[in-house]
């Protein structure tokens, strides 16, 4: 793509676009350019659900960035911070206060105390009544909601007043202040629909059901329309009392071919792509090389793990060895080098360099075929007459590789897994499908048969209890919540995952983090691949975006953003 399109150049509200000779057709069928007060992004997925406590999707968080307020997050300083309550309870302020449970147990209580000028968009002031309600829905087990282990151990809460509640903790933990995915969910549209049926819930749901009703949204902006599968719009939330947010009108696109989304962007239709889920970092590298200063691009490392889930009860992947092999059949270093620019940092456990409890001295499974070969040998894998692997039954060792369909690196990378386990004798059937239904579907419900690639994101030092707890296996009991696709289980591995969290001895702690990486790099309940960095790909014009680097995106704190 030699020359670069076209920019929307502002005129006051009013801008027009100007078309300059040579354009292609796809310009000229460009929608008329928005005025300076709308932002037009280009996502790569599309949510499976718009309910904040209903499954984990990468998507559905940055869009809520835009339209709702939890209690704390992460800033983009990875500080935690509030931003739906007033003050951050601390043990110094008396807003957290140590103390035995009924049990006798160690405990805590924690005070929460909304902000007073939170809306809902219809006008609904947030109480602690949709506290009591998110809390009361999470701890009914057939709700669906995660985490999990969140509702299990805030066993009490007391409404103060209209706008403060307590929490009862059945332990005390080094992170108590982060209310995690805790939030107000409206009770007065909400509440009736759960108490129905509460094990239906999540098909009745207004998020799903009405999404454009203003009562559901809290943030500087409201979801005005949704085009399913291909795009969301925004409008301001009159009812939003923060900062005035400086756009008007939010288009964001679903454009799920990555390709297709660089084509878009070139043409005008979109103004930036998310680097949360956007371009991959070679594909913005070679952008910003061919257009020069068109677009401003920033790379940012963060706290994402790019992996292989791998399905435990698959026969050949339940043994250590067979997961060993797969490992030491790939060159990854190879793959970042020419796949990623060398930009990607390969990984050995799941705990990112840049989190500070990461342990350096694990296992790591360097690219080594005839080791790998020699594995396979061993966990009775043997070669066939057609260089496939066949076991003593005759039966091939053939294994299900899924990703995100449209993703052009992932789909690369799936390529290239494909041939470098050939070269061993293991044989990869590639099948893939839309995120939206990969994650809510096909991993949520454990319908995938060998290797699923795709990320984690985590929050600093955020205890991976949801992917590796054997609590947290997803099952129709437990209306599918919960994120241990793979149905990992190991008894040491929970045992540091609950011994973890309540160590409140920062020393004494990282002993503990080092011996589950060292379990994990050993074991390898899921296949590392490397540490991701993002690239965000911004229209010069646009100032105040602040990646994050982690699991809270930088949506919320979209306000910021303004236009120059």
């Amino acid at each position: 793509m030699g020359v670069p399109g076209p920019r929307c150049i502002p005129a006051g509200r009013h801008a027009r676009r100007r078309l300059l000779p040579g354009l292609g057709l796809a310009l000229l069928l460009a929608p008329e350019a928005w005025a300076r007060d709308t932002l037009t992004i280009g996502i790569t997925q599309f949510p499976s659900t718009f309910h904040p406590n209903i499954e984990s999707m990468a998507a559905k968080s940055y869009v809520l960035g835009f339209v709702r307020r939890p209690l704390t997050a992460y800033d983009p300083g990875w500080e935690l911070t509030c931003l739906a309550c007033e003050t951050l309870p601390t043990l110094e302020n008396g807003l957290a206060v140590r103390e035995t449970t009924p049990e006798g147990k160690p405990g805590i209580r924690v005070t929460y105390r909304l902000r007073g000028d939170l809306r809902w968009g219809d006008g609904t002031p947030v109480s602690a009544e949709d506290l009591r309600f998110a809390w009361e829905a999470g701890r009914d087990p057939a709700t669906g909601f995660g985490p999990a282990e969140f509702y299990r151990s805030a066993y009490e809460l007391r409404v103060e007043d209209s706008r403060t509640v307590t929490l009862r903790f059945d332990k005390v933990t080094f992170q108590f202040a982060a209310a995690g995915d805790f939030q107000p969910l409206p009770a007065h549209i909400e509440r009736a629909r759960w108490e129905a049926e509460p094990r239906g819930y999540r098909n009745r749901t207004a998020y799903d059901t009405e999404t454009t009703n203003p009562g559901l949204w809290n943030g500087p902006w409201r979801i005005a329309a949704v085009q399913p599968g291909a795009g969301v719009t925004l409008e301001r939330n009159p009812a939003w009392q923060g900062r005035a947010p400086a756009f008007r009108r939010i288009q964001i696109r679903t454009v799920e071919n990555t390709a297709a989304l660089e084509a878009q962007l070139l043409a005008g239709q979109i103004d930036m792509v998310a680097g949360e889920l956007g371009l991959p970092v070679e594909q913005a590298a070679a952008l910003e090389r061919r257009t020069r200063d068109r677009f401003r691009v920033t790379y940012k490392p963060g706290l994402i793990y790019e992996h292989l889930a791998v399905q435990h009860d698959h026969p050949a992947l339940a043994d250590a060895r067979v997961r060993r092999a797969l490992l030491q059949a790939l060159d990854r270093g190879q793959i970042v080098a020419r796949l990623f620019e060398g930009r990607q940092t390969v990984a050995h456990a799941s705990l990112n360099p840049l989190d500070p409890m990461h342990h350096p001295d694990v296992a790591q499974w360097r690219f080594d075929p005839a080791a790998a070969e020699a594995l396979l040998d061993e966990a009775g894998w043997r070669r066939g007459p057609d260089g496939i692997r066949r076991n003593a039954a005759g039966e091939r060792l053939a294994l299900e590789l899924m990703t995100t369909a449209g993703n052009r690196a992932r789909e690369q990378v799936q390529q290239v897994l494909q041939g470098m386990w050939r070269q061993v004798g293991v044989e990869t059937r590639i099948r893939n499908e839309p995120p939206r239904v990969l994650f809510a579907e096909t991993l949520s419900r454990r319908r995938f048969q060998g290797l699923a690639l795709f990320a984690w994101i985590s929050a600093p030092e955020g205890v991976p209890r949801g992917p590796l707890h054997s609590e947290e296996i997803p099952t129709e009991a437990r209306n599918w919540s919960g994120q241990n696709y793979g149905g990992w289980r190991h008894a040491e591995t929970d045992a540091l995952l609950e011994a973890i969290p309540t160590e409140l001895d920062r020393e004494r702690r990282r002993a503990l983090w080092a011996r589950l990486q060292t379990i994990y790099a050993e074991e390898l309940p899921a296949l590392p691949l490397w540490f991701r960095s993002d690239a965000h790909v911004w229209p010069r014009w646009l100032d105040g975006v602040r990646p994050t680097g982690h699991l809270n995106p930088s949506s919320l704190w979209a306000e910021e953003w303004t236009a120059r």
